[in-house]
């Protein structure tokens, strides 16, 4: 067990303090200041240093209803280490509602580790990452899909990684997209520095969900147990998990044919192969494409803009194997079955 130490950006916390603050990393046109809200709970014992970031994207709002409640959960004194939670990363984006920063579309998530002579983005990331990225052991960056989807609960993570997979299974998802994340990406970037980072996957663009965002609080206690930050505290086990690790194990299903789709699977994201997955029709319902699942799996991705053009995604298909497959079986005739991607 460590000494409990400050946690240091510019100013520091010490240790049994929770603090709240609002960080400057830019600047409007008028001048104002562009602050994003932080979080720090400081423990009054030693241990790691855990980040948490919501609304890179700026209408990806579950992660931020997320870390709001552990920001206002988690005490100093119950706390082995420290949680920074960056509850706002992109706040013109998140002020004008939309996945960007606004008037040149540039994507903060594609901008780490920055430069502070670079571009807006590239400056806005340096700041966040220097002062509260960098100085963490291991990091949970929380997502939904982009608007007109939606995206079952899960996680993306570099398995091929030994650190990496000790913290993707600890957060106790069911669902695993292994790779390695887009360059610039936070995910990435803290990873290749050392700090071990899984992003989480979780529903629509904005909303609150509060399901999914209940789930995310288990398994932010869940990898808080695991790194001896809640000593207490059990690890999460799911009941069944399926990593995906080959290209050749999902799929987006796309159109072939421009009109107005209709998803025809029961409710349940279970499809076997060659079950409709959505039929696709004119207006005048006079002609009629039919979509069929290429193999069984879990639908994870779901298009909800009920129009359609050839080449936009209707569904992201992942592969289950046999074990899996009766497991999950089992969870739907029973009623424990909980992943759907429009909860």
């Amino acid at each position: 067990m460590s000494d409990p130490k400050p946690f240091r950006y510019e100013a520091e916390v010490p240790p049994g303090q929770k603090r709240h603050l609002r960080y400057e990393i830019s600047e409007t046109y008028l001048g104002d200041p562009v602050e994003i809200p932080v979080t720090v709970i400081n423990g009054e014992h030693g241990g790691p240093t855990v980040f948490m970031t919501a609304a890179l994207h700026g209408d990806e709002l579950n992660g931020v209803k997320v870390l709001q409640e552990v920001a206002a959960r988690y005490d100093p004194t119950r706390i082995h280490g420290t949680v920074v939670c960056i509850h706002v990363a992109n706040v013109p984006g998140y002020l004008a509602q939309q996945r960007y920063i606004p008037i040149y579309d540039l994507d903060l998530n594609r901008s780490f580790p920055g430069r502070n002579s670079s571009n807006t983005a590239e400056r806005m990331a340096n700041q966040i990452y220097e002062r509260f990225i960098r100085p963490c052991d291991i990091g949970l960056d929380f997502h939904t899909s982009t608007r007109n989807r939606t995206t079952m609960y899960h996680v993306r993570a570099d398995m091929s990684r030994p650190d990496v997979a000790r913290l993707a299974r600890s957060y106790g998802s069911n669902l695993i997209l292994s790779g390695e994340a887009d360059a610039g990406s936070l995910r990435t970037v803290a990873t290749n520095d050392g700090t071990p980072t899984i992003t989480v996957e979780m529903g629509r663009a904005h909303r609150f969900q509060l399901p999914l965002i209940e789930r995310a609080m288990e398994g932010v206690d869940s990898v808080l147990a695991e790194y001896g930050l809640l000593p207490n505290r059990p690890v999460a086990w799911p009941g069944w998990t399926r990593i995906v690790e080959n290209a050749s194990d999902k799929a987006w299903i796309r159109a072939d044919t421009g009109g107005l789709v209709e998803m025809q699977y029961d409710g349940v994201p279970l499809v076997y192969e060659g079950d409709t997955i959505c039929t696709i029709s004119n207006h005048f319902k006079t002609r009629e494409k039919r979509v069929a699942a290429p193999f069984t799996g879990l639908i994870i991705g779901v298009l909800q803009n009920p129009v359609a053009a050839p080449g936009h995604p209707l569904c992201h298909l992942v592969s289950v194997d046999e074990k899996t497959l009766r497991e999950i079986e089992r969870e739907i005739e029973a009623g424990e079955f909980s992943e759907r991607p429009w909860s």
